[in-house]
């Protein structure tokens, strides 16, 4: 009864101390979590941030950093900070849209090769076909083909990961499929698709998490360099990668324009990573018990 009462009168721990703790325990996953959220959280306040990232001025071209342009302007007198908070709005959605694009068909496509050998045979084969072609010249050839616009910049970027979410989750499928749990639920009656959903797949949840997180890093900076290259997105739409290119010219005399989406280019990517690695580290149960 006394227990009782005094842990009644004992108050939870807050949530700042706990958020704490996890912080020190997961120094990556904090470091990364609060960047990426910081990046997100500027790119959805855009519209009351910042001003318009297309309208131009000539006469305030090449300004430097000041009380009025926060990171100056560019060749065109666009504000750079307009520009490159609405950057992060396309490069963000980029790559948040080709991890999960890539994660729900390379999942499908993993289980069905994993678990059915005949099915095996025929479709990584084709995986590997698709792995033997260069991500970044695959995605030129389908915007050169398709066009210029972000849904097929996102579909150009997602095709060459599938394979490798699919190589993940068939080699997690190999090696479930023949446990004891699986033979009991498959020796009692269970339908495959029972044993698929209940059985097997949450055995490929935590790496798959983890591979979302690299494959949100690359697509962003793929999606950099096709609009660097110019077959990314149109040119009207602001975006790291054509701010980049746009500015190389006046690398010289005005370095403000090319260092804005250049550091968040790579701190956006070094959060995602960070964060990956993280996660790898807390949901891998050998590293988790060793740390």
């Amino acid at each position: 009864m006394t227990t009782a009462i005094i842990a009644a009168d004992c108050p939870a721990p807050a949530i700042a101390d706990r958020l704490r703790i996890f912080a020190r325990r997961n120094p990556t996953i904090a470091i990364g979590g609060t960047l990426l959220a910081l990046v997100s959280l500027a790119a959805a306040a855009a519209p009351l941030i910042a001003g318009d990232p297309i309208v131009f001025m000539p006469i305030n071209r090449l300004k430097p950093p000041s009380d009025e342009f926060l990171l100056g302007t560019d060749s065109l007198g666009r504000d750079v900070f307009a520009r490159t908070i609405y950057g992060a709005r396309i490069s963000l959605l980029v790559g948040l849209t080709v991890a999960l694009f890539a994660v729900a068909i390379g999942l499908g496509i993993g289980l069905a090769s994993g678990y059915y050998r005949r099915v095996d045979a025929v479709v990584m084969r084709l995986m590997d076909g698709i792995m033997a072609i260069p991500a970044i010249l695959l995605a030129i050839a389908l915007v050169s083909v398709m066009g210029s616009s972000v849904r097929v910049v996102i579909v150009a970027i997602a095709i060459p990961e599938i394979p490798r979410v699919a190589r993940l989750v068939r080699s997690v499928v190999l090696s479930v499929r023949e446990l004891p749990y699986v033979d009991a639920a498959r020796a009692s009656g269970s339908k495959v698709r029972k044993i698929l959903l209940r059985h097997i797949l949450p055995s490929t949840i935590p790496p798959l998490i983890v591979q979302a997180t690299y494959i949100c890093a690359s697509a962003i900076l793929v999606e950099a360099g096709l609009s660097f290259l110019g077959a990314g997105t149109p040119p009207e739409f602001p975006t790291w990668g054509n701010m980049i290119a746009q500015s190389r010219l006046y690398l010289a005399i005005a370095p403000w324009t090319i260092f804005a989406p250049g550091a968040c280019l790579a701190l956006v990517v070094l959060s995602i990573n960070l964060l990956g690695d993280g996660l790898r580290d807390r949901l891998d149960p050998r590293l988790a018990r060793r740390m």
